[in-house]
């Protein structure tokens, strides 16, 4: 049975208002909470661990998936391991997550592994939203890590956010494009009081024709630190761009290492890196409309991770 509290912590990191109408799978407390599966989309446990197994049918188009976590009890470790199964020429979107509600003094971890098998010209959204709250001072830990094999023609778009509350996290994205596949990846991060995180993104261009696109912006405030990394591997005539921009505010600290791996003659790989404090101008231009400078600060902010 979900409580008030569940369902807020669904709304924040699925955007669910009430239990979806197609295929889900909702795990609260390292639990199954409730599961529904489509004609077209199939949710089978794993037998050899923890998690589940996401069967999309070849052409299933205009569907989705939503495989949220929840988690409300201090102390609790979780760990799980989920496949997707995503067939030929489909186009779906799958929408994951995890929030943690901690009112204890234990820290809460979930580990959540993600592996995809993005089929011959198959589209894929998938969109992963982090969120940690609690009146205790246990931390909320979450680290993520997502494998995606793109075939042919393939295409699969991520949005992977962490809203805020996260005090610690691993982030481990690592995609393999085929011939003419194509992956654009947004990364929106937020961190504060003494949290830390570290993202790493390794594409491998695999493929003739094949392209990626990644955007990563974040903000480091009070003394948190900030670690990322990011690779493209070009193996054969490809495009790959990596844009990377951060925030800087107060005693925090960002460290950012770019790599572009070039192992073909036409591969075509761009970094771009920056990492500053708020401009003086966007305050003074807002302040002067009325705005104080924390709610100035605020609407730069909110603009820049939206």
């Amino acid at each position: 049975m979900l409580s008030s509290l569940d369902r807020e912590l669904l709304e924040t990191v699925a955007d669910l208002h009430e239990i979806p109408m197609g295929a889900y799978n909702i795990r609260k407390n390292g639990e199954k909470e409730g599961r529904n599966t489509t004609g077209n989309i199939d949710i089978v446990t794993k037998t050899d661990k923890d998690g589940i197994d996401i069967i999309i049918k070849p052409g299933t188009v205009g569907e989705s998936v939503h495989i949220p976590v929840i988690m409300s009890s201090s102390g609790l470790k979780d760990t799980v391991y989920n496949t997707f199964e995503v067939g030929a020429g489909s186009d779906v979107l799958i929408v994951a997550g995890c929030g943690i509600h901690n009112p204890g003094e234990e820290s809460s971890e979930h580990n959540g592994v993600h592996e995809f098998f993005v089929r011959k010209g198959a589209k894929m959204k998938y969109v992963e939203k982090h969120y940690g709250e609690g009146e205790g001072q246990g931390k909320k830990v979450m680290n993520p890590k997502t494998i995606i094999e793109v075939e042919e023609d393939g295409v699969v778009e991520l949005e992977m956010i962490q809203i805020k509350g996260v005090d610690d996290t691993l982030r481990e994205t690592e995609v393999r494009l085929h011939k003419n596949a194509k992956a654009i990846i947004v990364e929106r991060l937020l961190t504060y009081k003494d949290q830390f995180a570290d993202s790493r993104i390794v594409i491998e261009l695999e493929g003739e024709g094949s392209s990626a696109q990644v955007i990563s912006r974040s903000v480091a405030q009070d003394d948190s630190v900030q670690k990322f990394y990011f690779n493209l591997v070009g193996k054969n005539q490809c495009m790959g761009h990596v844009e990377c921009d951060s925030i800087i505010m107060h005693h925090a600290k960002v460290y950012s290492t770019p790599e572009i791996s070039a192992l073909h003659q036409d591969a075509n790989l761009i970094h771009e890196a920056a990492i500053g404090k708020i401009a003086s101008d966007q305050l003074i231009k807002l302040m002067s409309l009325g705005m104080t400078e924390r709610e100035a600060e605020d609407r730069i902010l909110a603009g820049f991770l939206h």
